[in-house]
């Protein structure tokens, strides 16, 4: 059983669906007490800009901001260094509380021992 998870987004509006389970997971986890470091790469790193969540809107589903705050406040949450510069914002754009990180840290989180990896 895993001692954490890291979990990686990839997508964005393009795949409500897996976008949106990668958020409900990483928000159940936290509930649960599980350790959650959430990855927003490429499309996924919009998420990261104030207002963005809210654009994804899938019925039956718990709203994104809700979920991301949930994350954020229990978890960590990165965006990837190249997916936010390729997209043009930075460290001071991002919402309160998340982080912009590289592959090296990426790494190191994966590598802590016990640590599970889920990529939507």
């Amino acid at each position: 059983m895993a001692d954490s998870l890291v979990i990686e987004v990839t997508v964005g509006p393009e795949a409500p669906e897996r976008c949106n389970q990668a958020f409900t997971v990483a928000a159940a986890a936290c509930a649960a007490g599980v350790p959650v470091d959430l990855w927003l790469s490429g499309e996924a790193a919009w998420f990261a800009l104030p207002g963005r969540a809210a654009a994804l809107d899938l019925a039956e589903s718990a709203p994104l901001p809700e979920l991301l705050g949930l994350i954020v406040e229990a978890g960590t949450v990165s965006v990837c260094t190249q997916s936010a510069a390729r997209r043009s914002f930075g460290p001071d754009d991002v919402l309160p509380g998340v982080v912009v990180a590289g592959a090296a840290t990426y790494v190191e989180r994966l590598l802590r021992p016990g640590t599970q990896a889920l990529v939507y």
